[in-house]
């Protein structure tokens, strides 16, 4: 039968092996959680730190106390602390039952609860089991439950305590000396093993000053200056025509006659006459002279004895 319990409540235990775990629900900016025990003696603090089991401490030299470490669930994650009650020395009344955030505090932990197990039985039952919820929220270590002697026998208290300096505090406050100082050899002064060291950061040299503005410049060696000519804004000019070819005259003023060929309606030269004007008449002795178009051809001294009259047509006969 499991036992849902409240703040304050106890229930008596016939086990005796006992495993006591931790477990909260991780997520986006959820602090890690990590479970430890303190063994008490007759005056309520620690008989020495070994009696102090946590993760750089995780068994107790009496092997009856250890730390089984972290799990991964259905549920989220676990922590567990597993005691033999029954090999617990007689000094030792009260066995507390620790959880500490890494630097946070517990508002920011959901679903922390801790859970007894019998650790001898077949079953996955737990024995009992106690919702853990912080009174301020602020604490960043919290006592989950203690066992303790009752007689003969042990019980199981469910308490929900805080405290606002952590760990080291909690530990301090139950007789655990904390010596963070150099070459200490204290429990607490060894860092967690899941948190790597801190690294400081070196600062990065500062830069190099620039020059004042009154330093001269560094001369090296003379380079040739190219000299870059202005550019002139003028209108495009046409495109050169070939050697050779003539330029062409502007649309609209009077042509100039080629020297082969006059123009339309000018005399013409000696050489060959104008068409429709009289031809001048040949030179002795000349053959071959055209005559012009519908003019009679020049007559010579002589008669030319083949010339013949064309024949009439009827239009002359009988007149």
């Amino acid at each position: 039968m499991t036992h849902a319990m409240l703040k304050g409540s106890n229930v008596p235990l016939q086990a005796t092996t006992v495993r006591a775990v931790l477990r909260w629900t991780p997520g986006q900016g959820v602090p890690d959680v990590d479970a430890s025990a303190l063994l008490l003696g007759p005056d309520d603090r620690v008989r020495s730190d070994e009696d102090f089991v946590f993760y750089n401490q995780p068994r107790h030299p009496s092997g009856q106390v250890w730390r089984l470490g972290k799990k991964r669930v259905a549920e989220g994650l676990t922590d567990t602390i597993q005691t033999d009650l029954s090999g617990v020395g007689a000094s030792v009344g009260r066995i507390l039952l620790v959880a500490s955030a890494d630097g946070a505090s517990f508002d920011r932990v959901t679903s922390l609860r801790i859970l007894l197990y019998d650790a001898t039985a077949a079953d996955a039952q737990p024995l009992a089991y106690f919702d853990v919820k912080p009174e301020t929220g602020q604490e960043t270590a919290l006592i989950c439950g203690e066992l303790y002697r009752r007689g003969e026998g042990w019980k199981f208290r469910a308490l929900g305590e805080g405290y606002s300096n952590g760990l080291k505090g909690l530990a301090t406050d139950f007789g655990i000396s904390v010596d963070e100082s150099e070459g200490s050899d204290g429990p607490m002064s060894a860092p967690r093993p899941e948190t790597p060291p801190h690294t400081p950061v070196q600062p990065s040299p500062p830069a190099a000053a620039p020059p004042p503005p009154s330093a001269a410049p560094t001369v090296g060696p003379e380079e040739p200056t190219t000299v870059q000519p202005l550019l002139e804004v003028s209108r495009p000019l046409p495109p050169e025509q070939p050697a050779g070819v003539p330029a062409q005259p502007a649309y609209g003023y009077p042509q100039q006659p080629p020297a082969a060929q006059p123009a339309y309606g000018y005399p013409q030269p000696a050489g060959r006459p104008a068409y429709g004007y009289p031809q001048p008449p040949a030179a002795a002795g000349a053959t071959g002279a055209q005559s012009g178009y519908g003019y009679p051809p020049p007559v010579s001294g002589v008669p030319d004895p083949d010339f013949r009259l064309p024949p009439q047509g009827p239009q002359f006969i009988g007149r």
